[in-house]
């Protein structure tokens, strides 16, 4: 890697990632050296089967015992070990916009560069008043990395209401270059389209594979598992990051306030004890509800606040899964 991925990567975590895996739980299809058993039959790791030679097949894979045994020429075919076809799917919606804490709420978003800079650990930068949607892109260029690392096919595609960017899935450290450059160039200014765009995505992924949604879920919930259930209806492995602030998880409590919609820009004056017994018994079952849906269709699905540090629930959900495999 250049130092051009390094300020966007932090350190510690690329070197703990470099002892983690990210394998499909399911068959994947594909053609590449790598983790992922596959449905074919190609050149690899595990023997198969003998098929006849035949004119342009490689010398090397010649079973010469074979040809000592019978006079003939055959060739040794094995099983598969393929790369995956990895799609991260990020929620650029405005509501991902939010945090809490001071000094945010910017109208311009900062790039994700300065963020990564020398004078801030990845412990400080979790106090460091991330927005949702910086959170959501630490996470997605760590996956990345990871992802490239063992050799798979990565994709990004960012979404509010319509798909804003699409880079297609290839297997290059200039494919993880142009999904960083577009994590570090998002504007986020739109209301949120998850249900929808995750149905139109899910008819563009012809190749079954991984797919990682980074969202806050912030849309009807019924029409966002209808759309997860979409990329398992064609075979895709679906892990689902649900992204919320600590105060979203809390609400406010002490003197009145002004609460100001993201998205619709509509206002309401309250009293915060008046309602935040209700609100957090709503977003309790608003959470519960994504984890038992996701749970009955064998979603991974993974809550996360913006007052942890993105690194450690990270890397503890990875290892977790790798001892699962």
């Amino acid at each position: 890697m250049t130092s051009d991925f390094k300020k966007y990567l932090v350190p510690s975590v690329v070197a703990r990632l470099s002892n983690i895996e990210l394998k499909a739980k399911s068959v994947v299809e594909g053609f590449m050296a790598g983790l992922h058993k596959s449905p074919y039959h190609g050149f690899s790791v595990e023997f198969a089967e003998h098929r006849q030679y035949m004119p342009g097949d490689d010398l090397k894979f010649l079973d010469w015992k074979v040809y000592a045994r019978t006079g003939r020429f055959y060739i040794k075919r094995f099983e598969e070990e393929t790369n995956l076809k990895s799609y991260i799917l990020l929620d650029i919606s405005k509501s991902m916009d939010f945090s809490s804490g001071e000094n945010k709420q910017t109208e311009e978003r900062k790039g994700l560069s300065k963020l990564f800079g020398k004078s801030k650990s990845p412990a400080e930068k979790s106090k460091a008043n991330l927005t949702k949607l910086e959170y959501g892109s630490y996470i997605a260029a760590s996956l990345a990395y990871l992802m490239l690392l063992q050799r798979d096919a990565i994709s990004l595609t960012t979404y509010d209401t319509q798909i804003q960017n699409y880079i297609h899935p290839r297997a290059t450290d200039s494919n993880l270059k142009l999904i960083l450059h577009g994590l570090n160039n998002i504007q986020s200014t739109n209301k949120t389209g998850t249900a929808r765009c995750l149905n139109e995505i899910a008819d563009k992924v012809k190749r079954r594979g991984l797919v990682v949604v980074i969202s806050d879920l912030f849309d009807d919930q019924r029409e966002v598992m209808s759309a997860l259930r979409h990329f398992k209806y064609s075979k895709n492995e679906v892990i689902v990051f649900q992204i919320l602030d600590p105060l979203e998880l809390s609400f406010l409590s002490g003197n009145p306030v002004t609460l100001k919609d993201l998205e619709t820009h509509e206002e309401m004056f309250s009293q915060p004890f008046v309602i935040q017994k209700a609100y957090q018994e709503a977003v309790r079952e608003f959470i519960t509800t994504y984890k038992n849906e996701c749970a009955k269709s064998d979603i991974d699905y993974i809550m996360l606040s913006t007052e942890n540090t993105f690194d450690k629930v990270l890397i503890n959900y990875l290892t977790k899964r790798m001892k699962m495999m």
